[in-house]
């Protein structure tokens, strides 16, 4: 009999306990991290196993799904007396990003996160979830209230990517993104990253720079839209799905080359199906990131979150 997702998923986070006990104790034991890697490649199988089944593309297409859950649908579902937090104090307020204060499982956090609208004149409000500079400025301000006050700072990432218009770029759309990345690299607090649908380019990263990166099974990740890759590559839009295959953008793809550390299984048939055990599910992992990170001290998280993405990018060619 097949083994279940659920099953798969149990044995993963047993096998990551036997890692976590096992790593204090290798040092220099060849033995112990020989045993150690071969765990990890475990882990890896299991993960690839259970993400077997939609191709790149089809996944890009659920993570745009219409009924797909929101930034605000997690705030529901997961949260306790969310006050939402307006504007940036320099030009205005941006309804493509929403901040605020809240209780996440009795701790006092901020979330952040990109929302798109329902209809069109959500969307039209929203921007379709594509924020201005105004939107990332308030975001960044959002945080650093955070930091003043102790509270991690958990983001739900879900954007085609920054708004490309002339208006962004002459309030300094790369500016604001830019000092984003700067600013989230080294706040002082956990942050806790989610990328719930589309990870798209500096528009997804201005608000995923954090200590634990975690991509719901069927969401995207990359520099660009695979209709874009296409239309640079072969001038076709329409060779989207051969783009997304090349790009690496599955979170199992980006598991395995460590751009993420977790990976969050959806319902049969996507997040859409099953809005609240998606939220069951990204609210464990969210609680145990925040469990494993909020035991550091400032300095020592500040210095992890540069390593760890001072590691990205690495590659060795034979």
């Amino acid at each position: 009999m097949a083994e279940s997702k659920k099953s798969k998923h149990d044995r993963i986070e047993r096998l990551e306990k036997d890692v976590n006990q096992l790593e204090p104790l290798a040092g220099s034991d060849p033995g112990a991290k020989k045993e150690i890697r071969r765990i990890r490649r475990e882990i890896t199988e299991l993960r690839r196993e259970m993400l077997d089944g939609p191709t790149a593309w089809q996944r890009t297409l659920l993570a745009r799904h219409p009924q797909r859950p929101y930034m605000l649908d997690y705030v529901r579902l997961l949260f306790e007396g969310f006050s939402e937090i307006h504007g940036d104090r320099s030009f205005g307020d941006d309804a493509a990003i929403v901040c605020g204060m809240a209780r996440f499982r009795g701790r006092a956090v901020m979330v952040v996160g990109h929302q798109k609208g329902r209809d069109t004149r959500e969307n039209l409000t929203r921007n379709w979830g594509m924020p201005k500079p105004e939107g990332y400025r308030k975001a960044l301000r959002a945080m650093k209230l955070a930091a003043k006050f102790h509270r991690p700072v958990i983001t739900f990432v879900d954007t085609m990517g920054a708004y490309p218009g002339i208006d962004a770029e002459e309030r300094g759309q790369a500016e604001a993104i830019a000092r984003n990345l700067r600013e989230m690299a080294r706040l002082p607090v956990p942050i806790i990253v989610n990328i719930t649908g589309e990870g798209g380019s500096g528009g997804a990263l201005a608000i995923a720079v954090g200590d634990r990166v975690h991509m719901l099974e069927n969401s995207i990740y990359s520099v660009i839209s695979p209709e874009g890759c296409a239309s640079i590559l072969w001038r076709d839009a329409s060779q989207a799905d051969r783009a997304a295959e090349a790009m690496k953008i599955t979170a199992a793809d980006l598991y395995e080359l460590g751009v993420i550390d977790e990976i969050v299984p959806e319902p049969p048939g996507g997040a859409h199906e099953n809005p609240e055990e998606t939220a069951r599910e990204l609210g464990r992992v969210i609680e145990h990131g925040l469990d494993e990170v909020t035991k550091l001290k400032a300095e020592e998280l500040v210095e992890r979150r540069y390593q760890k993405f001072r590691r990205m990018g690495h590659f060795f060619a034979g």
